[in-house]
């Protein structure tokens, strides 16, 4: 049987990116999104062109329910998830923490860290080898605004990253008997859209600017990153944190 990945945040950018070239790799392929039918679609139909097996499925992470029927669905439809790639995320409004509004908070935190650990429960319950599974493999998104704090616009969007972080430690000492390895890819400004649609469109070009490579990233630049993580050729990498940020 192929390997199934499920890839948050899968109708765009970086997931999109990672979920055509999962389908390159091998996998039948579940892409998760949370507003965009059609782009969804499209992605699914470039995954089912390259040979896979391809589902896309409506899916708030930030809800325990949609995360648990987004894997029960995964289940009827491709098999049991091999791969979790904990890619949705918002950056949310920017704003100085003086200014920051209680439901931009909320909202960043409940789909950035909330969604990764509903995710990462429902992949373990049947990744893990104690639990009848065949062990597996999880890649969550972090940032590079983790380790430099975004000051006067992001610091609730690196704080939730730095939760990441230290979740993605934890989480793989935790499991990594049960023969699953947990890694992330902590990601600098990359060309998205993601800004774009919090109003600050120019920000990637404004970051490529103090880039030691002098240009933004790729989606596919990080979709090989996180598709290395999850391959043999990582076999020995469990708890790594990825920095991919052009050198920032």
């Amino acid at each position: 049987m192929k390997k199934v990945a499920i890839i948050t945040g899968g109708s765009r950018g970086i997931g999109a990116a990672t979920a055509r070239l999962a389908a390159r790799s091998g996998y039948d392929v579940c892409i998760a999104y949370a507003t965009d039918t059609a782009a969804a679609e499209t992605v699914a139909e470039a995954c089912r062109k390259a040979g896979s097996r391809a589902v896309a499925m409506r899916a708030d992470v930030a809800s325990a329910d949609d995360v648990a029927a987004l894997f029960a669905e995964c289940d009827r439809a491709l098999g049991p998830v091999s791969l979790l790639v904990n890619n949705a995320g918002i950056v949310g409004k920017a704003s100085t923490v003086a200014e920051l509004t209680d439901d931009v908070l909320q909202r960043t935190f409940e789909v950035n860290v909330y969604g990764s650990f509903y995710c990462a429960r429902a992949a373990i319950a049947r990744m893990a080898r104690s639990r009848g599974g065949a062990g597996g493999a999880i890649v969550n998104i972090s940032s590079t605004a983790a380790t430099l704090g975004s000051p006067g616009e992001y610091v609730h969007y690196a704080a939730s990253k730095a939760a990441i972080d230290g979740f993605t430690i934890g989480l793989a000492k935790e499991v990594g008997p049960d023969g699953i390895r947990v890694n992330a890819v902590q990601v600098g400004t990359t060309d998205t859209g993601i800004h774009a649609r919090v109003g600050v469109p120019d920000r990637p070009a404004m970051v490529a600017r103090t880039a030691p490579l002098r240009r933004t990233g790729k989606p596919e630049d990080i979709a090989e990153a996180i598709m290395w993580l999850a391959s043999d050729k990582a076999a020995y990498a469990t708890g790594a944190i990825l920095r991919v940020s052009g050198g920032l």
